[in-house]
């Protein structure tokens, strides 16, 4: 299931999180799905386990996957990702209103912020 293009530009932890994030977007990976252990992905790949252990960190701080101890890595649910745009959204509607902006003008300033 896992692998590594050895002529990609980009590094393998890049493509470990690319494989892992359009995994759970496809549903490739359910949510709850354990992944595999650090040293056991990277011994598989080939890679230290470091590269591994940097990519699902980067992972947990994105919401894409959570970290319970001894019990491993899962998948999480789209849910956890949407909940915390949802609150980033909630927290932008509130500060455009107290500075007397509309919906119209602030949904401006989120078009211009996703084209910077």
């Amino acid at each position: 299931m896992w692998r590594l293009d050895p002529g990609s530009p980009h590094p393998p932890f890049e493509q470990i999180k690319a494989q892992i994030s359009e995994g759970r977007a496809t549903g490739a990976l359910a949510a709850g799905f354990r992944l595999p252990p650090v040293r056991r992905l990277a011994e598989e790949l080939g890679l230290a386990a470091n590269t591994v252990a940097r990519a699902y960190r980067e992972l947990e701080s994105e919401g894409v996957i959570e970290t319970r101890g001894r019990a491993g890595s899962f998948v999480t649910g789209e849910s956890v990702a949407l909940s915390t745009l949802d609150t980033a959204a909630a927290l932008f509607w509130a500060q455009a209103q107290e500075l007397g902006f509309d919906l119209s003008v602030a949904g401006e300033a989120l078009r211009r912020a996703a084209k910077a």
